[in-house]
């Protein structure tokens, strides 16, 4: 994590995003960008190239006045912090960012379960996620800490998922903790008995490589969906950051169809990261 994106709307929330992500700067020595993507009007395309010019000057000068107040912050001295600016909106553009700077994690602020506010409406963090190939952190409130000692890795044990297990793994190791895998048992089509869970795991562990003591951190939950699954076990069960696998452009991985993923994140207390599958 030594390079680390967090998009920012000046709100609230994406200060409490700064605080996590300057949190984890100083744990594992990483530099920020911080990025704000301006929302010019549609108009400039239908006036002067003058006017044009005054519009995108006026709103660059504003940013930049924000920007000084926004990163004028005690907990921010001493890391390394550039500031961004994009003309437009455009949620590809963050994963754009985070290519050219050869970032390795994204941290971006959530309203949580009263929805996305600003920056963060709609399926605006699904587009985040969906364009990110890297990691992306989801912050909903300040955090005291990020010494997370509890991670999950929710996940169905299909062989696509081996790779961004592996990340996860390395991702557990950094904050010096056993990652535990929690898988949800659905009573759809998806449903495996006993036997077929365990032929699934050991087949997804040799392929992943991953031979001592495997069962012992496995969680199978039953319940009647996936995100009721993940927030129940998590209500009832402390944890400090839960990962999710997404297939990225491709939307949201086969057994976390349709709006699951932002449901979690709109109502899990703990913290939630998403992985691209490969």
């Amino acid at each position: 994590m030594k390079k680390i994106i967090i998009p920012v709307d000046f709100s609230e929330h994406s200060e409490y995003a700064l605080e996590a992500a300057a949190q984890l700067a100083k744990k594992f020595d990483s530099e920020l960008y911080v990025l704000h993507m301006l929302e010019l009007s549609n108009m400039m395309y239908s006036s002067s190239v003058n006017d044009q010019f005054e519009e995108v000057a006026f709103y660059l000068k504003l940013a930049e006045k924000k920007f000084d107040k926004f990163l004028d912050k005690p907990y921010l001295k001493g890391i390394k912090i550039t500031p961004i600016v994009k003309h437009f909106k455009v949620f590809g553009e963050v994963n754009e960012v985070a290519a050219t700077h050869q970032a390795d994690l994204v941290v971006m602020g959530s309203h949580g379960s009263s929805g996305f506010k600003e920056f963060m409406i709609g399926s605006n963090a699904e587009k985040v996620i969906r364009n990110a190939e890297i990691p992306v952190l989801i912050v909903k409130e300040q955090l005291n800490s990020v010494d997370f000692s509890k991670i999950l890795f929710l996940t169905n044990f299909d062989k696509e998922m081996t790779n961004a297990f592996l990340h996860a793994k390395k991702i557990a190791a950094k904050f010096d903790t056993n990652l535990k895998l929690l898988n949800i048992n659905i009573p759809t089509n998806q449903f495996k008995s006993t036997v077929e869970l365990d032929d699934t795991m050991s087949k997804f562990f040799d392929n992943a490589e991953w031979h001592t003591d495997r069962k012992k951190d496995v969680i199978c939950v039953a319940d009647y969906t996936v995100e009721q699954g993940v927030l129940n076990y998590t209500k009832t069960h402390e944890t400090d950051l839960v990962i999710i696998p997404t297939h990225g452009r491709k939307g949201i991985s086969h057994f976390l169809s349709g709006s699951i993923a932002e449901d979690i994140v709109n109502h899990s207390q703990s913290l939630i990261m998403t992985i691209k599958i490969d």
